[in-house]
């Protein structure tokens, strides 16, 4: 079954679904239900779930099935991550979610336009593929990663595209986190709108 004959109405892709905190950005250290959808084209080089790639690895998961997962939870934050979400359009999961009244974010690429009126919009570009121009616009939230020099000036250039209400992150990659992160801290004091991401949950050793 390819991407495109998944009938998003009733299921999708799951490669896991998890209550936890959320360790990165703007909601870091809020409790949140985490749904991360199976399949993605960007390619990372250093994506800690390469194993979420293959959408056809993973078994597709009724709505249904999520929602009650969710609920059992008694979450009032949900995470719709991947892999890339944005491949799928999310209008009735979202909706559905809605309908609880939980609130809903999106971590993407920003590869895809967004089917789905999310209420948070985290926008991580990556270098692997661009970015649509809609992203720019819909970004609550831009946090990138940061594992070469070069990126401080590449996430300047995203920056200087996102809407002014935009929250920025900086974020050292995992296995860089000992060499860049002292480079960030001086970087967020010399230009203090940005804000300092850490992937938080694995310093607690949590999902």
């Amino acid at each position: 079954m390819t991407i495109k004959d998944i009938n998003t109405s009733i299921e999708l892709p799951v490669m896991e679904y998890f209550y936890t905190i959320q360790g990165e950005g703007f909601y870091s250290g809020r409790a949140a239900f985490f749904i991360r959808l199976a399949g993605c084209d960007v390619g990372c080089v250093w994506c800690d779930v390469k194993e979420s790639w293959d959408h056809e690895a993973h078994p597709n998961l009724s709505n249904d099935f999520i929602i009650e997962e969710v609920l059992k939870s008694k979450t009032d934050f949900v995470v719709i991550t991947g892999g890339e979400p944005a491949m799928y359009d999310l209008t009735t999961l979202i909706n559905r979610l809605k309908d609880h009244k939980i609130e809903t974010a999106i971590e993407t690429s920003g590869c895809y336009e967004l089917i789905g009126n999310i209420d948070w919009y985290c926008f991580s570009p990556k270098k692997f593929k661009k970015p649509t121009e809609e992203a720019y616009s819909k970004a609550n939230e831009l946090k990138v990663v940061i594992s070469h020099p070069s990126d401080f000036q590449w996430a300047e250039e995203h920056a200087a595209k996102v809407n002014l209400e935009c929250k920025l992150y900086l974020q050292p990659e995992w296995s860089k986190q000992e060499r860049f992160l002292p480079e960030i801290i001086e970087y967020v004091k010399l230009n203090p709108r940005w804000r300092i991401s850490l992937q938080t949950h694995k310093f607690m050793n949590i999902p």
